[in-house]
């Protein structure tokens, strides 16, 4: 049949807005937003025609622009399963939020607050006030307050102390954390001049000792949390260094990047200096952040002497970088969690998942391994393996915790094969996201909790995942 003849067989964007499907959208999406949706699809089909197509069914029209309007609206932040091994993994949004803490973010957005007022007095209140209490008490500090993320928790800190004048920090310590944002251009940003004093693997109390002078304004000490340098090495500890600057009438600030309000060791990690510990070793302010280790949203805490509080929170630029109602919420319901270290790992998300036995993850490897191998219909050899998972974002980098997952590996070996069942995972209705390594795509379950979600989930995938290798 002529292509012009089968042009005049597409039906029209009225006679398809009036069928049962497109009157279902505009309940969802509204007449314009379908009605755009259907003129463009209806143009890819008149190219189709004229190359040779057949005119598609009403229906079939009608459904493809309801498609690409289900796709459109999707939000681009879609939850998905977090099986690379890294726990508080910095892409895919670091940690979980405790139930306690969704619940009074959830209220929080929910009705109005008493964010900056006083109930008892009628007056204007303090923001801060909602979680100076709880900081002080579990870490021993004199005052605290909270900014948007660690990283402008330090600048603000250095701004308000040493602005114009200078910051001596060891060379060793000149960290670059994610998003290639270093120390030094924080430290630039925030007005102060660096002072670098020792080598890369070893700065002396004498260095401190020697670079101090009338221009001096801080010294700052920077917990390494996402690298290590082994062999000839030698650093001051925080205690010592306190005693020098508190010498020479200076503040020590501590920036310990990922912070611990509690001691890691009792579940099963490596010792990780906690909030409490750099307080009690003499540093004058203590920042740390507030959805690594801490489990909570993301923020940055600033806590210390009151003097130096008093003269931080009158910053102008405290303003800018304070958080709102939403995550001040939740995160006093997650510090709340912490008086209660007993209950800890069973109540904190983050906690929970790095405290999860080897075994009792290795037993959900063996049960969801032949479960795995049907979704992928047979093109891959899928093993039950143990494998190391990691605390993520900058803690503890060389510490793994024992874990356990599935492999599965290509028998051509073909990097092809892998790149297009990663890519297929990650198309699924919840993505599923593993890491390639030593020619296999592996699954490390320490996160996953919702097995029957993710077996339901997995049923998509459909038997071509993966391709042939040829």
């Amino acid at each position: 049949m002529d292509a012009n003849i089968r042009l005049r067989d597409i039906p029209s964007v009225d006679e398809l807005l009036r069928s049962a499907a497109a009157v279902e959208a505009i309940e969802c999406f509204g007449r314009p937003a379908v009605a755009e949706a259907l003129r463009r699809v209806l143009t890819t089909i008149r190219n189709a025609v004229r190359d040779g197509a057949e005119v598609p069914s009403l229906e079939a029209i009608a459904i493809a622009a309801i498609a690409a309007l289900e796709a459109n609206d999707r939000s681009s932040l879609r939850p998905l399963f977090n099986l690379t091994g890294t726990v508080l993994h910095t892409n895919l949004g670091r940690a979980l939020l405790a139930e306690a803490a969704i619940d009074a973010a959830t209220e929080a957005m929910r009705e109005a607050v008493a964010l900056e007022f006083d109930l008892e007095s009628g007056k204007r209140g303090e923001r801060d006030d909602h979680l100076r209490a709880l900081i002080v008490e579990l870490t021993g500090a004199e005052d605290a307050t909270v900014v948007n993320n660690n990283a402008a928790a330090v600048m603000l800190t250095l701004n308000s102390l040493s602005a114009g004048r200078q910051a001596i920090v060891s060379r060793g310590e000149l960290i670059e954390i994610g998003g290639a944002f270093r120390m030094p251009d924080i430290m630039l940003r925030s007005g102060v001049r660096l002072v670098e004093v020792g080598t890369t693997n070893r700065t002396h109390a004498r260095d401190y000792r020697d670079a101090i002078g009338p221009d001096t304004g801080l010294i700052l000490k920077v917990h390494t949390s996402n690298y290590r340098i082994e062999g000839f090495t030698k650093e001051v500890g925080a205690r010592e260094l306190a005693a020098i600057a508190h010498e020479h009438g200076l503040p020590l600030v501590n920036d310990l990047g990922s912070g611990t309000l509690t001691d890691l060791d009792r579940f099963g990690l490596a010792h990780e200096p906690t909030v409490a510990e750099a307080i009690a070793d003499g540093a004058d302010i203590v920042t740390f952040s507030g959805d690594k280790l801490l489990g909570g949203p993301q923020a940055g805490f600033i806590v210390g002497r009151g003097d130096l509080l008093d003269r931080i929170n009158r910053n102008p630029m405290k303003r800018a970088l304070r958080v709102d109602k939403i995550r001040l919420a939740a995160l006093a319901a997650t510090l709340r969690l912490y008086r209660d270290t007993d209950r800890l790992s069973e109540r904190l998300p983050t906690m929970r998942l790095l405290a999860r036995p080897q075994a009792d993850i290795r037993r959900q490897a063996e049960q969801l391994a032949s479960v795995v191998e049907r979704a992928v219909d047979g093109a891959f050899d899928v093993s039950v393996i143990d494998c190391g998972s990691q605390i993520g974002s900058g803690a503890l980098p060389l510490a793994t915790v024992p874990s356990a997952g599935l492999a599965l590996a290509p028998p051509s070996g073909s990097g092809r094969m892998l790149a297009e069942l990663a890519a297929a995972l990650r198309s699924l209705p919840m993505p599923v996201i593993g890491r390639i390594e030593h020619g296999s795509l592996v699954l490390d379950l320490r996160c996953l909790e919702d097995e029957e979600g993710f077996i339901a989930n997995l049923a998509r995938l459909g038997p071509s995942a993966g391709g042939s290798s040829s």
